[in-house]
């Protein structure tokens, strides 16, 4: 599956991503210690919604387009990082999960960006020239693995690769258990596109044989039965999502649902924890 995030930007897929990537780190910044924020497929960090690659999909009017329309309170907090980037307007522009988590830094937090793709780390560098991002180009899954444990007390790793190779399952499941066995309880959080379901039921198989006491699985269906061979939704793997996270949630992913089912379709959102 091709998932380069320029064509893809604003889409269902990245309205639950950052809604809950926020809701995420609001939640443990409820403790003062200090978080480092990783991410290690960081794209371009900024997209143009009336360019061409975003235009040719016209993804985002099923997106970022409805959440704006909808009047939900719950995702106020999306609204306005959205915003944030458009001077206070609509979505012209939309950020990638490093504005996003730009946004959330307070002043003892840190924020490590990378991009292997040379001309996407040049764009990511220069829409993260006002943050104090560091911005790394170099293999995502050799980064992981090197900037974990973090030097602050807590941190949150963020893998949201764009599947183009046949193999990326498999190097997120073996570099998720080296990283475990470095940072225990260090906060994951991986993307995944929803496209063949028993394709994703043996993965989902293989990361609960990890034995990672503390994995919850989010799948955002969109239609009422699977479509073949199209894009069905997306979903996130939390690793040690904190306690306030998973509480607040129920109703958070309500609000997406609704905010984001196609027109004839309820579509689902689920939450499962996984493991033992």
């Amino acid at each position: 599956m091709n998932y380069r995030h320029s064509f893809h930007a604003g889409n269902s897929a990245d309205v639950v991503k950052h809604s809950l990537l926020i809701a995420l780190v609001r939640a443990l910044q409820q403790k003062d210690s200090a978080l480092t924020l990783i991410d290690t497929h960081s794209g371009c960090g900024l997209y143009d919604l009336g360019g061409d690659e975003a235009q040719r999909t016209g993804e985002a009017a099923q997106g970022v387009l409805r959440a704006f329309a909808d009047t939900n309170p719950l995702l106020d907090d999306y609204r306005s990082a959205v915003r944030a980037v458009n001077g206070g307007g609509g979505p012209h522009l939309y950020p990638g999960s490093p504005r996003f988590l730009s946004q959330l830094l307070r002043p003892q937090d840190f924020l490590i960006l990378n991009e292997k793709h040379p001309e996407d780390v040049a764009a990511l560098r220069s829409a993260m020239r006002d943050t104090p991002a560091a911005v790394h180009h170099r293999d995502a899954y050799e980064l992981w693995l090197a900037m974990v444990p973090p030097r602050t007390p807590r941190g949150v790793v963020v893998v949201d690769p764009p599947y183009e190779q046949t193999d990326e399952r498999a190097r997120i499941t073996a570099t998720l258990a080296a990283a475990m066995r470095k940072w225990a309880h260090g906060v994951t959080v991986i993307w995944f596109p929803l496209k063949d379901r028993a394709t994703h039921t043996r993965w989902k198989e293989k990361l609960a044989k990890l034995g990672i006491p503390k994995l919850l699985c989010v799948e955002h269906w969109l239609y009422d039965s699977d479509q073949p061979g199209i894009y069905n939704g997306a979903g996130l793997f939390f690793v040690n999502p904190p306690y306030a996270f998973t509480q607040a949630l129920p109703p958070l992913l309500e609000a997406l649902r609704a905010a984001l089912a196609p027109e004839g379709h309820n579509g689902e959102i689920t939450n499962q924890w996984l493991g033992n």
